[in-house]
């Protein structure tokens, strides 16, 4: 057995064993069916982490057995060091040494009883499903036996919870890709949620996403907090979250356990636009990637979201628009990711909901960009952030860009992971977000002594008045203009004959 596993030799051990269920597995299920073992596997590892070392603590001071065996069943020396209580019966040495016994799924079902019961964040959220007639439970003992090689413990540049989380996202990344289209309704690509919160940076207040997905904006917001102030800081913000989909709230549920965050995704999952789990809201930050033109949702024209406007029946992207602006706080920021055909539409009446949120100075920069980020759809898109208060915030002492729009235009960007998959590179996440810090002036921009100036072809500070002229029509393009580079490049020359064009029409076939 392993006695402490790198990410990359448990990704392969458990990716291994997702194989093994494929054929006997419902897809549906599959993936709830294969986190959630490495999720019972992750908590008992970790409670297991712990006792251990509170034993050796506990002996190094002097402490008699009888009375370290009490302290080591005390629940509160895990609670406080934020471990989840594991009872006897779920922990995953207990379940692999009685597997052959009293049966695989039988045990696996009731372990995740007894951490449901044991630790209400999670009532309702780890699945049962293992003791049922479809389930083979040969191979699901072979699945416990390979689960049980890797271990996650921490080594000495990792703790158990960031081995875990690295693998955890590793599969929802893995599982997107085998999805296909359906992969996006619970995965974003990892360099778009990096640039969104770079962008807001998110240190400290309520951080909402009305359309959560596995978590994926809260991890990295959690991430980024970590990088700047250190561990220990998370619970400087308040997470806030919806999802429609029933897995996939339970796979935030669990990603947000696996990261130590203590976030309120409701009860329930539901339907943002029907049933509102957050009704009272008002975020310091929204983070979204919400489904792209929703042609069927619940829209009521009475709603008091549609504060700018009635969103049209067969189209939700400016219904999420409006929603994030009705939650935003006083000086609430919003980094949204959406399809290219928000930018400009003036279909039933998306072009004057455009005009009053620009009007209203609502909408403080727009990024374009580059194709084939989204294994899951290739939709182009964009992002949308939008900032209930551009002025210089008084003692915050930023860049007063009222009646102002900070245009990118990152189409060009990024490098291609494989042939199918783009992503941004590091170098790529820092020029936006520094042209964003600097334009604002923030602290980021200060400390590092950015200044703003527009660069052709990349970005520009548009006024008003200019976005007036192109009928409020938002594409980066229209108002970065051309870099020198681009410009200074000649025309290609005219092909000689229609040969030349047959040439090269079965060369691209080819």
């Amino acid at each position: 057995m392993l006695s402490a596993s790198t990410p990359k030799e448990i990704q392969a051990i458990l990716w291994k064993a997702a194989d093994k269920l494929r054929g006997s597995i419902d897809a549906v299920q599959y993936k709830e069916f294969v986190l959630s073992l490495i999720f019972l596997k992750y908590v008992s590892d970790a409670f297991e982490e712990r006792r251990n070392k509170l034993a050796k603590e506990l002996a190094e001071d002097g402490i008699s057995e009888d009375q370290i065996a009490d302290f080591l069943e005390d629940r509160d020396e895990y609670t406080s060091a934020h471990v989840l209580w594991v009872p006897e019966t779920a922990r995953w040495s207990w379940i692999a040494a009685n597997a052959k016994i009293q049966g695989v799924g039988k045990l696996l079902d009731e372990a995740m009883d007894a951490v449901m019961r044991e630790n209400p964040a999670l009532t309702d959220v780890l699945p049962k499903i293992f003791n049922r007639d479809n389930v083979d439970q040969k191979r699901l003992a072979e699945l416990v036996d390979l689960i049980s090689d890797a271990r996650f413990g921490g080594t000495e540049d990792k703790l158990a919870q960031d081995v875990l989380g690295e693998v955890y996202e590793y599969f929802l990344g893995n599982f997107a890709r085998a999805e296909g289209k359906r992969g996006g309704e619970f995965y974003t690509p990892q360099s778009v949620v990096r640039l969104i919160v770079e962008i807001l940076e998110p240190y400290n207040g309520r951080v909402y996403d009305p359309a959560c997905g596995s978590g994926g904006m809260f991890v990295q917001a959690s991430k980024f907090i970590e990088a700047h102030r250190g561990r220990g800081h998370n619970a400087d913000i308040a997470v806030y979250g919806q999802e429609l989909n029933e897995r996939t709230w339970r796979l935030a549920k669990m990603n947000l356990a696996i990261h130590g965050l203590d976030g309120n995704l409701a009860a329930r999952w539901g339907d943002t636009f029907a049933d509102d789990k957050h009704p009272g809201l008002k975020a310091d930050f929204i983070m979204a990637n919400p489904p792209f033109n929703i042609q069927d949702w619940a829209r009521d024209e009475s709603d008091a979201r549609w504060k700018y406007g009635i969103p049209p029946k067969n189209n939700a992207n400016y219904a999420w628009l409006l929603h994030v602006i009705s939650k935003l706080g006083e000086r609430g920021t919003a980094g949204i990711v959406l399809a290219n055909g928000s930018l400009a539409s003036r279909q039933n009446g998306e072009g004057k909901i455009r005009q009053a949120m620009v009007e209203a100075d609502l909408v403080a920069c727009m990024v374009a960009l580059p194709s084939q980020l989204f294994r899951t759809t290739q939709i182009p898109a964009c992002l949308w952030f939008l900032a209930k208060d551009k002025s210089s915030q008084g003692t915050n002492g930023l860049e007063d860009r009222r009646g102002e729009i900070l245009f990118i235009d990152a189409r060009e960007m990024g490098e291609m992971a494989d042939r199918a998959e783009r992503v941004l590179t590091e170098a790529d996440l820092a020029k936006i977000a520094s042209a964003y810090h600097a334009w604002r002036g923030t602290e980021a921009a200060r400390t590092e002594g950015l200044t703003y100036e527009d660069v052709p072809g990349f970005c520009a500070s548009t006024g008003m008045a200019t976005v007036r002229e192109h009928e409020y029509a938002l594409t980066p393009g229209r108002y970065v203009g051309v870099s020198p580079q681009t410009a200074m490049q000649p025309l290609p020359e005219p092909p000689a004959r229609p040969a030349t064009l047959m040439r090269d029409l079965y060369a691209i076939f080819d």
